[in-house]
């Protein structure tokens, strides 16, 4: 099969989060099908190519196989994928669909390679759109990994860095009293919104891929009667993170600003960066032929991955996912595949050159 025609067909298989065995059950016989031994646990699957057992280098590339729910506005059906101009149309087909279609394909280029110098485990996991079982369930099994690929539409472009998510629930109290008796009471909405006026003005630290982080409030409750002084007030306050920032820290310093109550309700997506000169991040920048890595403002399962260093890159653009009218474009499914297999056979072959030269250091040293 062409890469087209596997991505047409991954768009064709619904696959919403927590609804992903029909997608896993059908890359699974593709790959047995090719004699590739497949693992899998639940709704993720891995298999891995290369040296193993021979040294070298072992490389997660890693995507995910879940979509978010079709939203409005689609002018087609998003679950059949329509060819238009060039462009594949339909849910998951640029996020990510497309960067589980060219990993595949790379690694059935690189199944024919004679010395890889190295392992690729390749793992297509569930659940990356509501941080569920995915990722994180398998990562034990996989073994010691060196570094990671991290397949999201980015435009080809080496993403080392991504933002966190911070989450925080923030309580305002007060006192109730009736409206007309307000001077004995203490309005937690107007607490709640003092607060909210001195989010909306701070400044943090920026980051040099990324920018600076801004505190933004996405919900806010509050009041029990149109005629009683509220004694009660809760917002909740998202902030895209940098690496540079701590989330608990973070948290400790706008709870000694606020008057609310400041409460961590999610801080499980951490930013992430990668040292700008390690070899995952170098072979990046070679295959893709740019001079330097780029920030990414999106979460992905890159949050789980603990210290491994990783670079974000796929095919696709990042503005068109979660949208209406999704696409892919043959050519840029097409560069994706080279551009992993480039990647991939970089990134061993610096590596096993790094080894031969300190091997030989250090028996020039002796």
């Amino acid at each position: 099969m062409t890469p087209a025609e596997i991505l047409e067909t991954l768009v064709s298989i619904p696959s919403p989060s927590k609804n992903e065995g029909a997608i896993a059950d059908w890359i699974t016989l593709l790959l047995q099908e090719r004699g590739i031994h497949v693992r899998r646990k639940g709704n993720n699957l891995w298999f891995q190519i290369g040296d193993e057992g021979l040294g070298g280098p072992r490389l997660l590339v890693n995507s995910h196989l879940d979509t978010v729910p079709p939203c409005a506005g689609w002018d087609t059906d998003p679950y059949q994928p329509v060819w238009k101009d060039d462009r594949l149309y339909g849910l998951g087909s640029n996020d990510a669909k497309g960067c589980v279609t060219a990993m595949l394909c790379a690694a059935f280029r690189l199944e024919g390679e004679a010395a890889l110098h190295g392992t690729a485990i390749f793992a297509f996991t569930a659940e990356e759109e509501i941080g569920g079982q995915g990722i994180s369930t398998i990562l034990e099994e996989l073994g010691v990994l060196d570094a990671a690929l991290v397949g999201e539409p980015t435009s080809l472009q080496a993403c080392g860095a991504q933002r966190g998510m911070l989450i925080l629930k923030c309580i305002a109290h007060g006192e109730s009293a009736h409206v007309a008796h307000a001077g004995i009471a203490d309005n937690a909405i107007h607490k709640a919104a003092r607060d909210i006026g001195k989010l909306a003005a701070m400044q943090f630290p920026g980051h040099p891929l990324l920018g600076a982080a801004k505190a933004q409030v996405t919900q806010i409750n509050g009041g029990l009667s149109r005629n009683q002084v509220p004694d009660f007030a809760e917002f909740f306050v998202d902030l895209r993170t940098t690496p540079n920032l701590d989330h608990q820290a973070l948290a400790a310093e706008l709870a000694s600003q606020l008057e609310s109550e400041v409460l961590i309700h999610s801080d499980r997506y951490l930013p992430k960066a990668t040292d700008a000169q390690h070899p995952i991040l170098l072979a990046a920048l070679k295959a893709n032929g740019c001079a330097g890595p780029v920030g990414s403002h999106t979460t992905s399962d890159w949050a789980f991955l603990g210290a491994i260093p990783t670079v974000k890159i796929g095919p696709g653009d990042t503005h068109r996912s979660h949208r209406p009218n999704e696409y892919l474009t043959r050519s840029e499914l097409n560069s994706g595949v080279d551009c992993y297999e480039h990647l991939i056979k970089a990134y061993f072959n610096d590596a096993a050159a790094i080894q031969k030269q300190s091997s030989a250091e250090a028996c020039h040293a002796h």
